[in-house]
């Protein structure tokens, strides 16, 4: 297996990123070394949160969230996922698949030996992380997660099917904004979410040179429309990094990836969550059995007013019936960086309670 690993100058001028790295090996299928990296910020002794962040983005995500939970006494371990942040990236498409991340992850916390956790997951995070907690039930004693959950889709009527293929084989062209576009109505009486979210994912796919400090600064950040559309046609010009007005946020998303080659994984990752029947249905049924008898404190905290995932917080509660939901803060998708005093508070009355 071919292994990027994006040089330590990436990274040397970020903004609120001061965190002293760790780096865990793991072993691939074919006998690679894999490295992981996270951060262990907090009193050592104090009780232990493990955030997961999803895609796009990397543990930078909860840069906000940090000072709030170490002030109140947690201890924070922030991981990046492989191909993503300061862990390593595999070079090839087939080298990406939700079981291998599963698998991958299971092996850095058990290496790591991290026990008695609170987990909290968003977007990949939770579809992941959920899967470990599943794998190594007696590492956490609660578990927490946002804007995500366990798709689990057997069967799908085969128009739905046949549109989704023809769809992504089309030679049809997403723009940044076509795509946000279709996102956005994600939520807006279709007949299947995978007809919508398919977008994402062909756009992802079908861009070579994916521009994540763009797509974060529209989703996370507040910008005149001057900037947004100076910014928007220095990306379709394929200029993307000589924008001069870049944000610390735009630079930190951008900052993993020196070049497309680095992008294989973040490329890939969207057409492996099993909206349809795929490789991983049978475990994420047995993974959903495992959380109906979860007995351990289970919290659901969504934001409320995120498209992409306004209707799994239902789905959530009936998969675990322990499951108890938090009030809806807001804040959209990456609402750890749009709310993070609020997620931060909910998390530290959920841990310490």
């Amino acid at each position: 297996m071919k292994i990027l690993r994006t040089p330590d100058s990436q990274f040397s001028n970020l903004k609120d990123y001061p965190y002293e790295p760790i780096y865990t090996n793991i072993q691939t299928h074919d006998g690679s070394d894999l490295r992981i990296h996270h951060i262990d910020e907090g009193p050592k002794e104090g009780p232990i949160l493990l955030a997961m962040h999803g895609q796009p983005v990397w543990s930078y995500l909860y840069t906000k969230m940090i000072p709030f939970l170490t002030s109140a006494g947690i201890r924070v371990i922030a991981p990046d996922l492989p191909g993503y942040g300061k862990s390593d990236k595999p070079a090839a498409r087939e080298d990406y698949s939700y079981e291998k991340q599963v698998d991958w992850m299971t092996q850095w916390l058990k290496a790591n030996n991290f026990e008695n956790l609170t987990f909290f997951g968003q977007d990949w995070g939770g579809l992941i992380g959920l899967r470990v907690v599943a794998n190594e039930p007696n590492r956490f004693a609660k578990v927490a997660i946002g804007n995500t959950g366990l798709p689990y889709n057997p069967e799908i009527p085969k128009e739905v099917l046949d549109q989704i293929e023809a769809f992504r084989e089309s030679n049809i062209r997403l723009t940044p904004l076509s795509m946000m576009r279709e996102i956005r109505q994600m939520d807006k009486g279709i007949s299947h979410p995978a007809l919508k979210f398919m977008y994402w994912q062909k756009f992802c796919w079908d861009t070579v040179d994916l521009p994540h400090g763009f797509l974060m600064s529209q989703s996370m950040e507040k910008m005149s429309n001057i900037k947004r559309l100076f910014y928007y046609l220095f990306v379709r010009l394929g200029l993307k990094q000589y924008f001069p007005f870049k944000s610390n946020l735009a630079k930190a998303y951008d900052a993993p990836f020196p070049d497309p080659s680095y992008l294989m994984g973040t490329r890939a990752m969207p057409s492996q969550v099993p909206m349809t029947p795929d490789k991983s249905t049978q475990q994420q049924k047995e993974a959903r059995d495992f959380f109906y008898t979860w007995e351990k404190p289970f919290l659901s905290v969504f934001a409320g007013d995120d498209p992409v995932t306004n209707g799994i917080e239902a789905d959530v509660l009936k998969m675990c019936p322990n499951a108890r939901s938090a009030p809806h803060i807001g804040g959209g998708h990456f609402f750890q960086w749009t709310k993070a005093k609020e997620l931060s508070n909910i998390l530290i009355d959920f841990i310490k309670e």
